[in-house]
């Protein structure tokens, strides 16, 4: 089995080799799906692995439950993995620091750690040392620091893409790897972020968003599909459940059988 620092370095250097198309997991089996369907990396969504843990997605779901999903995870799965850990699961830079060093223990090559808080963001220089204690306790994990300018319509859309940069810049200073500002699909502010940013940007797609070989061209280095896929899945089960209790039929059933699916643990 490769080592952990083998794939947290691999890891590093797949956000210089072109577009990392990331579509999220929230669980061994669709980490498993997604690996198989060729992903060359594994990343969680928060959203997805807060629902499936019985919590809404914000911080809500307890800490210790989602780095032991994060470890069973990696465990499952040949490929880098990285955590979305939506701000750090901690009320200060101590405890972010903490949670870093447990995502790091349990075998991740890299983590999302986002500012939004409440309706709006984090003030940037506590976010700032937010940060630094995450590079602190992982020394070696690709940080992606997420900025939720765009995501939460924050002031004046004429100041957002500045605000965006500044938030970056300050972030790299404080030791993230790259950075990533969900809510943006026009490619022309991906292009300013990406020549402003001296470090690889990700962005959020979803469906009439661009394709992915078009924000590479914009210059994003990773495209994530957030909770796209788990929101697909449920959408599958509460299709299927209520044909079969409100028709008494079945033909909304997953393609995905019982032995494909069950073959994928059998490694």
């Amino acid at each position: 089995m490769t080592s952990t620092a083998d794939r947290t370095k691999l890891f590093h250097a797949l956000h210089q080799e072109g577009p990392l198309t990331l579509p999220n997991a929230w669980d061994v089996a669709s980490a498993l799906i997604v690996e198989a369907a060729g992903a060359k990396a594994v990343a969680t969504t928060s959203g997805g692995v807060a629902w499936g843990l019985g919590a809404p997605d914000g911080d809500a779901v307890d800490r210790d439950l989602a780095i032991d999903l994060v470890a069973r995870i990696v465990k499952a799965v040949k490929v880098p993995v990285t955590a979305d850990i939506e701000s750090g699961f901690g009320q200060d830079a101590k405890e972010v620091a903490e949670t870093l060093r447990a995502v790091a223990e349990a075998g991740a090559s890299g983590v999302n750690i986002e500012d939004g808080q409440g309706a709006g963001l984090r003030d940037a220089q506590e976010q700032k040392e937010r940060l630094q204690a995450a590079r602190e306790g992982a020394p070696d994990l690709y940080i992606n620091a997420r900025i939720d300018v765009y995501l939460r319509g924050v002031g004046d859309p004429a100041d957002r893409l500045r605000l965006a940069i500044d938030r970056a810049n300050a972030y790299l200073e404080a030791g993230a790897s790259g950075i990533f500002v969900p809510g943006v699909v026009d490619l022309d502010v991906v292009k300013q972020l990406a020549e402003a940013i001296d470090a690889p940007l990700n962005v959020l797609a979803w469906p009439g968003a661009p394709a992915v070989d078009e924000f590479a061209k914009a210059g994003a280095a990773r495209i994530s599909l957030g909770t796209a896929l788990a929101e697909a899945a449920y959408a599958a089960a509460r299709r299927v459940a209520e044909e079969a209790l409100s028709k008494g039929t079945y033909g909304g059933a997953s393609e995905l059988g019982y032995g494909e699916l069950n073959a994928l643990f059998k490694r």
